[in-house]
């Protein structure tokens, strides 16, 4: 039961904070209450202990006063009653104190009532004493005539002031009882404030331990399922690049089907064409015709060598040997020296000395790695940057020809393959053909990224495995 209840609170940390800061703060208003209560007690305490001071010293003043009085009755020394005089003097001033101290006691301003009246009493049979001439030439005036009347005024006082100071006293055990009441409460208020403390603490870390550990289970399964997530997009960027290969490998084979087609369609009609323009030639045989005849036989062989082109940009005839690629990228640059050096570009090789051999037709993959680096060094102006890097790459041979050149569109990027589709003015629009024909006919990649203004990018990929 009470787990059951600190989980369903340790579910609910706010409540929890809130109930121990709750208990906190009342503890500590109620040990500022009991405070300020022993701060009240030790004042009235202080209080009595004036009032019995003051009682102490009126006795003291009052003794002091007879004695002086005594003293100049057997000496008539005159600064005895210089003396007498101060201490009734002092006896006043004191009483006076003592009345404003008891304002709120009536019991004891009676008592000061009867306590006034006695020492007035006193003071005047003394100085009835003092006044009588008789008395200050026959001392034993003083014995025969009053010394019954000051004992009992004495008496009477110093009975008075014990008794007020006996209450006093009670008072002050009544304040002291209260103090040590108070003290007690202020001490279980101080554990309490302590143990909650201790018990705040505790939850704080239980509550801190279990948020943390449930954070760590989110996080970790945030992580799980971003690799998951990652993994899924990785699939999707495979599965995405094979579909890309897969249409472009189709598209290959429409061409080249299509180029074999149209070849045989055209070289029919285009042999008959010939040879009616041979017999033409023969039976007419002038000089006039003969510009004719000469334009037909160079078109036909234009068409002739077109189509031938085009049969060779979508068919290779491979024949495979072992080689390096970095030995044949760099046969391929020697062929494009002439124009690297003439264009002043800077060549930049980052070759994978750990590149494996691979099964290839060096002069094919040496023209298709040609077309690529003319490409690129017709797509910069002086001083520009050719860099190219081969890497070994999970489990295939990967080579990357990249350049600052001018870039191209994604339109241009999209048909860059394409047979007769070319950005130059001159070009036939069959170099990158014959270059992705023979890649592929490796069973290898190629892909192009470009930006305008920054450069293109080819990546080409084979299989060691295949």
């Amino acid at each position: 039961m009470v787990k059951k209840i600190f989980n369903r609170i340790t579910t609910r940390p706010r409540i929890g904070f809130f109930a121990a800061i709750f208990l906190l703060f009342l503890s500590y208003i109620l040990t500022f209450i009991s405070t300020r209560k022993v701060d009240i007690q030790d004042f009235w305490m202080n209080h009595t202990n004036e009032v019995i001071h003051n009682l102490d010293n009126i006795l003291g003043f009052i003794s002091t006063g007879e004695s002086s009085f005594r003293g100049y009755l057997l000496t008539n020394d005159n600064a005895l009653l210089v003396k007498y005089n101060e201490s009734k003097q002092k006896t006043d001033s004191t009483f006076s104190s003592l009345k404003a101290l008891t304002l709120q006691n009536e019991s004891q301003q009676k008592n000061l009532d009867s306590l006034h009246h006695l020492i007035e009493d006193n003071y005047s049979w003394i100085e009835n004493i003092i006044s009588n001439p008789l008395a200050n030439q026959n001392i034993s005036t003083f014995y025969l005539n009053g010394s019954e009347e000051g004992i009992a005024n004495s008496m009477a006082i110093d009975a008075l002031i014990a008794k007020m100071k006996k209450e006093e006293i009670n008072l002050r055990n009544d304040w002291s009882v209260k103090i040590s009441q108070y003290s007690g409460l202020i001490q279980v208020l101080n554990v309490l404030s302590i143990v909650i403390a201790l018990l705040l603490t505790v939850y704080s870390l239980v509550v801190y331990n279990k948020e943390n550990k449930e954070k760590n289970i989110a996080s970790k399964k945030a992580e799980e399922y971003r690799e998951e997530l990652q993994e899924r997009v990785n699939q999707l960027a495979k599965l995405n690049t094979e579909l890309i290969e897969l249409r472009r490998l189709e598209k290959y084979v429409v061409t080249g089907r299509i180029a074999r087609v149209m070849a045989h369609e055209v070289r029919n009609p285009l042999t008959n064409i010939n040879l009616a323009c041979e017999q033409l030639r023969a039976e007419v045989g002038n000089k006039d015709s003969e510009i004719f005849f000469t334009m037909i036989n160079r078109n036909s062989k234009r068409i002739n060598q077109l189509v031938s082109d085009l049969l060779a940009a979508t068919r290779a005839e491979l024949s495979f040997s072992e080689a390096s690629i970095n030995d044949i990228l760099d046969a391929s640059l020697e062929l494009a020296l002439d124009r690297i050096q003439l264009n002043q570009i800077k060549v930049i090789k980052n070759y994978d000395e750990n590149i494996c051999s691979l099964p290839v037709d060096i002069e094919k993959i040496k023209i298709a790695f040609l077309n690529i680096i003319v490409n690129a060094v017709e797509a910069m102006d002086e001083n520009g940057i050719l860099e190219i890097s081969t890497e070994n790459q999970d489990g295939k041979c990967v080579v990357k020809i990249s350049d600052n050149g001018k870039g191209m569109k994604k339109t241009e990027i999209d048909r860059l393959f394409e047979p007769y589709f070319t950005t130059k003015e001159k070009g036939t629009g069959l170099g990158l053909a014959n270059s992705q024909n023979i890649i592929i006919g490796h069973k290898g990649s190629i892909f192009a990224e470009s930006e305008l203004g920054k450069g293109t990018s080819f990546t080409i990929t084979f299989n060691y495995n295949d």
